[in-house]
């Protein structure tokens, strides 16, 4: 891990610190703070709905690790209790709430992937849970903060307003949730917000509740939602357009091997430090170029020690149709077999569900109708096929693959 970059010039800060940034509310509030020479305290607030990060993430997170090299101390809010309300924005109805056990389960795994890019030093990263000052708030604390902001000023905002007049229903919890956010930034005295640009009015309440409450106002810093691998939603696995945190360096290269030529540039400045004439002299060039050095970049990031020419190697090998070598071993048992046929059968539906490239028998069943599974390099379309021993048996088992790059060897075992 680098050096932490202590007293760099203002200027520079600013600099680096704006690359990738939509807003910037406001750049003279910056300044000044900056001009203080006190490291800042940098908030980003997570509500841990669910457990697993991409690289859209990642966008926000790398900002933070940028506050953190030059010595600020980032402040990971986990919103423990906001996300048994859940954040309204974007959203076209209400979100069924959490449990506080379930938002806290979440939040392992969310901070033990956020180590993948944040610095762990205790003077450049504290952790804290929003639980902590919100769930001991009684009812006359929340009638309170709520007669700081008013239901005016509440449904200028987009989504609030289109439902409002859709007619669609918004629950009265909704309306609060802006305030419990922003009262987040005031209990955390932060002096700068990030998020993305869905969170503009959020953390826009937080700065205008900290003036309410005698504190200085944050400055608050949005970046754009990362489009996925599909070149038009904004990444999400539901929509399974994602390339994870935690996907294997070889997973990771071939997915961004795929990104659509019109976002390599974007992905560049979000999610690589290369300096702006190297990202236009790769957009200049070869498009596979300019992709085979953002998966370099990306994968040596996330993954330390990766060895990039063999991810490389697999990725050139899969797109020419071959098999990779080190693929997993999934070892079938004999038991499983259905030996009431001479020769002894298992459905490759179960064998899909076995090697873990499918959650369930249906799922494994529907992917060979769509023709999204092979075996040992030609399409495997039957839902109701089968393989024999002899097949798992033979010399290097059976290999089956999910789409372009997930693989699995079945072996017969005893």
């Amino acid at each position: 891990m680098s050096e932490i970059r202590w007293n760099v010039p203002i200027d520079e800060q600013i600099e680096l610190l704006r690359r990738g940034v939509v807003d910037l509310v406001s750049e003279d509030d910056l300044r000044r703070k900056l001009q203080k020479g006190a490291p800042l305290r940098v908030k980003l607030g997570a509500d841990p709905t669910r457990p697993d990060l991409h690289l859209g993430h990642a966008v926000i997170l790398r900002k933070m690790r940028q506050f953190q090299d030059l010595g600020h101390k980032v402040i990971m809010l986990i919103g423990d209790f906001t996300a048994m309300i859940g954040d309204p924005s974007g959203k076209s109805k209400t979100r069924p709430p959490l449990t506080l056990e379930q938002t806290r389960e979440n939040a392992k795994s969310y901070l033990e992937q956020c180590r993948l890019i944040l610095r762990q030093e205790p003077e450049v990263l504290e952790i804290r849970y929003n639980g902590e000052w919100l769930e001991p708030m009684g009812y006359a604390d929340v009638i309170r903060l709520a007669s700081r902001y008013t239901v005016a000023r509440i449904m200028e905002r987009d989504d609030f307003r289109r439902r409002f007049e859709g007619g669609v229903p918004i629950a009265v919890h909704e309306l609060l949730y802006p305030l419990t956010q922003g009262y987040d930034s005031v209990a955390l005295q932060a002096d700068v917000e990030l998020g993305g640009t869905d969170q503009l009015f959020n953390n826009l309440v937080g700065r205008a509740l900290q003036r309410d409450y005698g504190q200085e106002s944050q400055v608050v810093m949005t970046l754009p939602l990362l489009v996925g691998l599909d070149g038009t939603e904004k990444m999400s696995k539901s929509l399974d357009n994602y390339i994870g945190l935690t996907d294997e360096p070889h997973e990771m290269f071939a997915k961004l091997m795929k990104v659509p030529d019109p976002l390599l540039d974007n992905y560049f400045t979000l999610l690589t430090d290369l300096p702006r004439p190297r990202i236009e002299e790769l957009l200049a060039g070869h498009p596979v170029a300019a992709h085979r050095e953002l998966a370099r970049e990306v994968v040596a990031a996330l993954h330390p020690g990766a060895d990039l020419d063999a991810a490389e190697a697999r990725f050139r090998s899969v797109a020419k149709g071959g098999i990779p070598e080190n693929i997993p071993t999934v070892t079938v048992p004999a038991a499983d077999l259905d030996d009431s046929v001479d020769t002894g059968r298992i459905s490759m539906a179960r064998l899909v569900v076995l090697a873990g490239l499918e959650p369930s028998n249906g799922a494994a069943r529907k992917l060979m109708q769509n023709r999204g599974l092979k075996l040992n390099g030609e399409p495997f379309t039957d839902p109701q096929g089968t393989l024999t021993r002899e097949q798992l048996a033979a010399e290097g088992g059976a290999v089956i693959q999910k789409g372009k790059d997930k693989f699995a060897r079945l072996v017969l075992g005893s």
